[in-house]
């Protein structure tokens, strides 16, 4: 069976248009020998010039879809009228949206090889547009991956005023805002034309931004001109990011151009291999193959290759020097650039979908009657092939070159995208070489992957170092961003973090809260444990109130013993001994219960500070309060009559008494436990940075009325001592007990103000302070005289000396 698939190639004659032309063409006749690929079906082809002008290619796309083109010479003679079943073509992205609007209408399928605006990747508009070049979106996502990598956030944009050049634009600013990777510095639209003005104003622009990257999307007509202003106004120093309009086209690599264009990085499409090609382009001959491959292109390519003419030839040409071409002329001796096949790329492109066009149409021969995807399961045929039903096979194409690429096409027609990363290389011996660097390809995972070798990159800099672009420098950890008004968001200022806050990474957007019982370090960059304050026994104040207690608790002890010793003088037995041994033993509790208030709070020390310290000052204080009832009952029974009184107050009584006032004590204090029992809290409201550990009381009521308790009875011993203050001297221990007293009270009277308004670990320093004090008042004021008498004066320790002073004195 003998059938022709017509393809058309747009191409305009110079050598490169040449050997796409020939690529197309040894992609057929490699598949028409294929003995597996289209069996028994012969491809045909023909070869359109649409000479750079929209018009003449919308004029042959319309000729096509409509069965008027003109009749192609076919490699091998086939039956009957080959049907046009899909297009190769066309190279720009304008032509291909004017001929793909058109062709879309005739549903005929077209495979371009160089059209890569992301505008054709719209299938609603253009149904039938398949390519195998990745859209500009893709590259402007690959060179936001390189802009990332290098980490450069401050970039210029210049398009060519074009469908490829306004697109990308549009596609860069909206990818960028999304990424928020980098920013434009500015973007300017290259003019078509000779405009020297306008270009001369855009140079002035990139000389003035302070942004080192400049990504130039545009055809390499725009550059030559923006380079000769580059040149004139000797702009150096820039980064130059090419597009793969661009990024091969020997016209810009001069060493001219060099010092200023060196060090480049461009996206270029996939170099390929594609063997036999040479071979194949090598054995066309204008005398062998008269009627091949349109004999006028051959022919113009002959004369074009060996400065030739073929007869007739115009008049005077031999005259003025000119050689008549024989069609012998050795092809393979020339170095010409269209027979340099080493590096392959647009053509490479081709080659993918010419065989894509005929994988599709193998794979819609191989439908099985019954099971086919049209109406009623039906399959499509040869003679009665309508484009359309290739579409449909073209969508689901997936095969794998012999350079190991697979081809296969998404639902907007684009092929499975993959770059290469080139890169200028200026030589010491002055040679330009463009190298590629790395690849980015669209990963399993639909993110870009970017893979760079940064040590074969060239860096037309001083340094040999990658540029520094960026709007502002980054923020440091312990900072965080706030964008500048009015400016893009790669203009910002660093802003160190609040007391508190962190950022523990580069530029971060925003501070972070440390958990609560953590606190930022002088760098902001971490949260460190909050530190902890208590009064410790390691600070110099808790240090001095340890001492204070240990030193009243041995003065007890040292007073404690003298009074035993001396139990049998008289000071001490006129003194009531067995209270004034109680009450030494009570201040040497009160003296240690403040040791209850130093060191971290704990729930047993919470629970025990307060009810030791209430039960240790009542049992002092009612020691006190009994004894001065006792001085006012000795005073009256020394009067007529008044010796029934003492009963009252023998040494059982008095017992019994500063046991019921203690219990009643000990009752208040279980209760405030038992209801409301203080405890440790670990206090953040003082200090932020700091947590004070405190014992909070529970219940304040509970907390008051043993203070209330304690000053009742001090009150009441203060008022009592008072009336007695006046008896004569032999009973002047009424006087010690109204100073110890007015000591005591005038002590608590102050601390409770003090206690309000004392902080953390300070509230339990005031309140050591006041049991310190009160206890060493009442210690001094009640048993100083006493013991300088014992110790100091023992001749006044007598009864006579007692029972008489007022004779002595």
């Amino acid at each position: 069976m003998c059938c022709c698939l017509t393809v058309i190639l747009y191409v305009s004659f110079d050598p490169l248009g040449f050997r796409h032309a020939m690529t197309m063409a040894f992609a057929i006749e490699e598949i028409n020998k294929h003995s597996s690929l289209l069996p028994n079906v012969t491809l045909g082809y023909s070869l359109y010039d649409n000479c750079a002008t929209l018009g003449i290619g919308v004029s042959a796309a319309l000729s096509l879809a409509s069965g008027q083109e003109e009749q192609g010479v076919l490699q091998l003679n086939c039956s009957g009228a080959p049907p046009v079943l899909g297009i190769v073509g066309d190279s720009f992205s304008t032509f291909s949206i004017a001929t793909s609007t058109v062709l879309g209408l005739f549903k005929l399928p077209i495979v371009s090889y160089f059209a890569t605006c992301s505008c054709l990747s719209d299938r609603r508009r253009f149904p039938s547009f398949f390519r195998t070049i990745p859209s500009d979106a893709f590259q402007v996502r690959a060179i936001i991956q390189i802009l990332k990598y290098f980490g450069w956030t401050w970039t210029g944009l210049l398009v060519s005023d074009d469908d490829y050049g306004l697109y990308a634009a549009r596609t860069f600013q909206s990818d960028l805002s999304q990424s928020s990777v980098a920013c434009l510095a500015y973007l300017e639209i290259l003019p078509w034309g000779n405009n020297p003005n306008e270009y001369k104003r855009i140079v002035d622009v990139m000389t003035q931004s302070s942004a080192r990257v400049v990504i130039l999307f545009a055809p390499q007509t725009h550059i030559v001109q923006l380079m000769e202003e580059v040149v004139k106004k000797n702009l150096r120093g820039l980064q130059w990011i090419a597009s793969e309009a661009w990024t091969l086209a020997a016209v810009l690599q001069t060493p001219h151009l060099m010092p200023y264009l060196g060090g480049s990085l461009g996206i270029a499409i996939r170099r390929g291999e594609i063997p036999g090609l040479k071979d194949f382009i090598l054995q066309i001959r204008p005398d062998l193959h008269p009627n091949t491959y349109g004999n006028s292109v051959v022919r113009q390519v002959w004369e074009y290759t060996f400065h030739c003419k073929f007869a007739p030839l115009p008049p005077g040409f031999l005259e003025a020097g000119g050689a008549l071409c024989t069609g012998q002329e050795e092809l393979e001796s020339m170095k010409i650039e269209f027979l340099d096949v080493s590096n392959l790329r647009p053509e490479y492109n081709i080659y993918k979908a010419v065989y894509a066009l005929a994988h599709a149409l193998h794979d819609l021969l191989q439908c099985k009657l019954g099971r086919g995807p049209f109406e009623g399961h039906s399959c499509a045929t040869l003679e009665k092939l309508e484009p359309w039903q290739l579409i449909y096979y073209l969508e689901k194409v997936n095969f794998t070159t012999a350079f190991g690429d697979q081809v296969s096409f998404d639902a907007n027609g684009d092929a499975l995208p993959i770059y290469d990363i080139m890169n200028w290389l200026w030589l010491p011996d002055g040679r330009i070489k463009v190298e590629s660097v790395g690849v980015v390809r669209k990963s399993t995972s639909e993110s870009e992957e970017l893979i760079l070798n940064q040590e074969k990159i060239f860096w037309n800099f001083e340094s040999k170092q990658p540029p520094r672009s960026v709007c502002s420098e980054s923020c440091i950890p312990g900072t965080r961003m706030a964008r500048k008004k009015g400016q893009p968001v790669c203009c910002f200022d660093c802003i160190p973090c609040s007391e508190g806050n962190i950022s523990n990474r580069t530029d971060s957007t925003e501070c972070t809260s440390c958990p609560e019982d953590f606190w930022s370090n002088r760098q902001r960059d971490h949260c460190v444990p909050k530190e902890t304050e208590f009064l410790s026994y390691h600070d110099p104040l808790g240090m001095c109130l340890t001492f204070a207690s240990f030193l009243g608790t041995l003065i007890c002890a040292i007073v404690l013993g003298i009074f035993i010793y001396y139990r049998s003088t008289p000071m001490v037995r006129a003194n009531n001994s067995e209270l004034s041994f109680l009450i030494l033993l009570s201040l040497k509790l009160c003296f240690l219960c403040s040791l209850l208030f130093i060191g971290q709070p704990r729930l047993w020390t919470c629970k025990l500070r307060h009810a030791a310290f209430g039960i240790s000052f009542v049992l002092c204080v009612s020691c006190i309060l009994v004894k001065t009832m006792v001085v006012l009952a000795v005073f009256k029974a020394s009067k007529p009559g008044g010796g029934a009184s003492l009963k009252w107050f023998g040494a059982v009584q008095q017992r019994e008494t500063v046991l019921a006032l203690t219990c009643i004590q000990a009752a208040i204090c279980t209760s405030w436990i038992v209801s409301a029992s203080p405890s440790p809290h670990k206090n953040t409201h003082y200090h932020n940075d700091r947590i004070v550990y405190e014992c909070v009381v529970g219940s304040t009521i509970g907390f008051a009325v043993l203070l209330g308790y304690i000053g009742l009875l001090a009150v009441l011993s203060f008022l009592l001592a008072f009336l007695a203050r006046n008896l004569p001297d032999n009973f002047n221990e009424a006087k010690l007990i109204t100073f110890s007293m007015l000591i005591f009270c005038a002590v608590w009277v102050a601390f409770v103000p003090a206690y309000v308004n004392s902080p953390g670990k300070y509230a339990d320093a005031v309140e050591v302070f006041a049991i310190l004090a009160s206890s060493f008042g009442l210690l001094v004021s009640l048993f100083g005289p006493k013991c300088y008498i014992i110790l100091l004066r023992p001749e006044r320790n007598t009864k006579k000396a007692i029972m008489n002073r007022d004779t002595t004195h």
